[in-house]
């Protein structure tokens, strides 16, 4: 097989994919009873076991109840799910809607300033190493993802609180999926360049102005994506 070729899903994968889609797009919303077991396994093409093994996970994760003698029951995973769900609809992120990463960057906004402050006082040479190869503005959209992820790997890992990063590998698949959209712009790109050029300026000496220089272009990159999003809708409209 070609290795470029995408591999055939197991079928423990290729229920979760039918599923999560079917709660997502609100085929089955929130509150809604899943068919029994018999019924959904046939629906979905899969064996009984398998599909017992793929509910009982997306329990686990809160996107269901399971409730024995009754209807399995979709949660309002929204409120009731943890962080261990962000990388599970990092697979499927054509189907969130775009308030929710809104939402996702704003949780950001709110946790990588203070982060970067910390990182700036307790390890500055560390920043300064990273942001001496920061991209140009015509680096590919790859380099731009990997430099700015790690950048923020680099902030939660220097801050000596061993909370964050936990909270940061969960966002992991989900920004770089997106990312690769927003640092297709020249205007992403530009305004990471800007920043990156800023936080050297800021560096070592003056965390305060680190986490300034953070938190503005958290709050730019929230404009530029209702940007992106603005320039979709109006493509298809």
């Amino acid at each position: 097989m070609n290795q470029n070729e995408e591999q055939p899903l197991r079928p423990t994968q290729f229920a979760e994919n039918r599923l999560i889609t079917a709660i997502l797009n609100s085929t089955y919303p929130v509150k809604s009873s899943l068919p029994n077991e018999r019924d959904l396994a046939q629906q979905l093409g899969v064996t009984r076991p398998t599909l017992r093994e793929t509910l009982q996970r997306l329990s686990r994760e809160g996107w269901i109840t399971i409730r024995h003698g009754k209807p399995t029951v979709v949660n309002e995973y929204w409120i009731e799910g943890g962080l261990g769900m962000l990388g599970t609809m990092a697979r499927y992120a054509d189907y969130l809607p775009n308030d929710f990463i809104t939402n996702l960057l704003e949780v950001r906004l709110n946790i990588l300033p203070a982060c970067a402050k910390a990182a700036a006082h307790h390890a500055p040479q560390v920043l300064l190493e990273h942001l001496g190869h920061a991209p140009a503005m015509e680096a590919s959209v790859e380099i731009f993802v990997g430099f700015d992820w790690h950048l923020q790997e680099l902030f939660v890992r220097n801050c000596r609180n061993s909370i964050y990063p936990l909270i940061l590998n969960d966002f992991r698949q989900i920004y770089k999926r997106l990312a690769a959209g927003y640092f297709s712009l020249d205007m992403a790109r530009r305004s990471s360049s800007a920043y990156y050029q800023d936080l050297l300026a800021a560096l070592p000496g003056d965390a305060d102005k680190v986490e300034r220089v953070v938190r503005a272009v958290m709050k730019r990159s929230i404009e530029i994506w209702h940007e992106i999003t603005g320039m979709q809708q109006a493509s298809k409209g």
